[in-house]
């Protein structure tokens, strides 16, 4: 008995940030393999994040300057670096943490998430990122708490 399974070809394309994303994320490969020593290389990673968070809007910036700050500040093993465009923060060169402007993606807010290398697990279900409008001084201090326990 022959099957007669009929298939379907679902084209799926990317919209132009998300290929724009993918091209940075490639040109960021490129820089990396091209830098020399190790001081050299976490040098020039962390002055193309501060360059990368200097290019957004206004209230993006400013949210991302702090949360730069947030960051080194709770937990200073990570090393700044771009990941697709984003800023973002690794440990043993994977990515523990990343910001995403609101503009990056024409999104309506901004976002402080986690990767699969942060320990936050807690139970069966966890947040892995967060919407941002504004930050307080609240929500620093929460950030600070979930870097740091996400680095450790």
């Amino acid at each position: 008995m022959t099957s007669t399974r009929r298939t379907t070809k679902k084209t799926e394309t990317f919209t132009d940030e998300e290929r724009a994303a993918m091209k940075e994320r490639a040109q960021e490969l490129r820089t990396s393999a091209r830098r020399s020593s190790r001081a050299d290389k976490a040098a020039e990673e962390e002055a193309a994040v501060v360059a990368k968070i200097a290019e957004m809007q206004d209230s993006d910036r400013v949210m991302a300057e702090r949360i730069h700050a947030v960051v080194k500040e709770s937990a200073p093993d990570l090393a700044p670096k771009l990941w697709y465009g984003m800023p973002a923060y690794a440990k043993d060169g994977k990515v523990v943490c990343f910001f995403q402007s609101a503009q990056k993606f024409n999104a309506r807010y901004a976002t402080f998430g986690f990767n699969d290398k942060a320990n936050l697990d807690e139970g069966t279900m966890w947040p892995t990122a967060f919407a941002l409008t504004k930050l307080t001084a609240a929500d620093e201090a929460r950030i600070g708490e979930l870097v740091k326990r996400a680095a450790g």
